[in-house]
């Protein structure tokens, strides 16, 4: 036969026994219950490196993986092919007649790639209009295939009345945007679309030593909406070392008065890196060039440079010139980020800006007009 019985409180006091009251028991268990949760909270702070199907951004790096994958291999896969496909790269001179512009442009290639150097018994003659005209090449180095597009606009500032000379210019550049998004709407487009977009323009400007002409300041103005503009001073050897830094300091002055966006500009820098790299580089535009295609015995050395009765110029000496520092923006450094930036920052905004004109319009897209003849051809 079972026995029960209970003491109350103050006879459990007076027998000296230890029994604690109801409440504080209660209180002890919810304590507990508290740590428990904590500790399962603290598991849950530091899990293994997985994803759920509510964390789709977690990073497992390195030293988490249970042995090699080989991720690392898409960099080799995307070398073979570029090497195999070839790129493309489609340079603008832009500058009066006598700045050097095809000496400029042989001279960062290597190899006569200007109009005027590759065209039989030519001869240079000052046009009454702007006239664009390109000529390309392949070139190759090192297995690495380049199309090489350079595009020249005689008789830009070459007349008395200069007026709206930048308009046919503004006219090409647009129609490549025209030409490659109509490629690009098609239904069956092509694998490759051809890219005959500009995707640099380098600006001439003659090495008076004062500021900006109007012209300068009105071309650059409305380009450097549409297209990457990078000014260098032509003939910098014209001018001595004091000289050349003064024009240079006021041309900066004239290209933020005036609101000019000259490459690369600081709202498109990616990361603190990309900001310090071009940060350098803002710091020497515009850049003071020299161009030659001669090449001269300097201390028992063939290096490319300019002969003057004061010595040779050495084009590729940072201390003579700053060629050097144009040849690896254009071409060692940033020719990848020159073809970005035209594709997403200035292609994708004549992109937007024609198909709202369209749907403002109520009219499809003209190249959809294509869609329409061909399914009528082929019903």
């Amino acid at each position: 036969m079972g026995l029960s019985f209970s003491l109350s409180a103050d006879t459990a006091q007076e027998q000296g026994l230890d029994l604690e009251p109801p409440v504080r028991m209660e209180e002890e268990m919810e304590v507990m219950e508290e740590r428990e949760v904590e500790e399962r909270v603290v598991e849950i702070e530091h899990p293994l490196p997985c994803l759920s199907e509510s964390d789709t951004q977690g990073i497992i790096k390195g030293r988490d993986l249970f042995g090699y994958v080989g991720i690392e291999a898409v960099l080799d896969q995307m070398r073979r092919k570029t090497m195999k496909a070839g790129f493309e790269f489609n340079i603008m001179v832009v500058g009066q007649s006598g700045l050097g512009k095809s000496t400029l442009v042989n001279t960062l290639f290597k190899s006569k790639v200007s109009r005027k150097s590759c065209t039989p018994n030519y001869e240079e003659k000052i046009s009454k209009t702007v006239h664009l005209q390109s000529v390309s090449h392949v070139i190759e180095e090192k297995g690495v295939k380049m199309k090489l597009t350079v595009i020249d606009t005689p008789g830009f500032g070459d007349q008395i009345n200069n007026e709206n000379c930048w308009e046919p210019i503004v006219k090409y550049v647009n129609e490549q945007y025209e030409k490659y998004l109509k490629e690009e709407l098609h239904v069956n487009r092509k694998r490759r679309i051809p890219d005959t977009r500009i995707h640099c323009c380098v600006y001439f400007l003659p090495a008076t030593g004062h500021w900006l002409r109007p012209i300068d300041v009105e071309f650059m103005r409305r380009l450097g909406k549409i297209v990457s503009i990078v000014p260098v001073i032509a003939k910098a050897d014209t001018l001595t070392l004091e000289e050349r830094l003064e024009f240079k300091q006021r041309i900066r002055q004239d290209l933020q008065a005036n609101g000019i966006r000259v490459y690369p500009q600081k709202e498109y820098d990616e990361d603190a890196e990309d900001r310090i790299l071009n940060d350098k580089i803002r710091e020497n535009i515009p850049f003071a060039v020299v161009g030659t295609d001669k090449e001269h015995q300097v201390n028992g050395n063939k290096v490319l440079g300019r002969k003057t009765k004061w010595g040779i110029i050495e084009v590729e000496n940072v201390a003579h010139c700053e060629f050097a520092h144009l040849r690896d923006l254009l071409i060692r450094s940033h020719l990848q980020d020159l073809k970005d930036v035209t594709h997403n920052i200035h292609y994708e905004a004549y992109r937007v800006k024609r198909l709202n004109e369209s749907n403002a319009n109520g009219l499809p897209h003209p190249a959809s007009f294509y869609y329409v003849n061909k399914s009528l051809a082929h019903p």
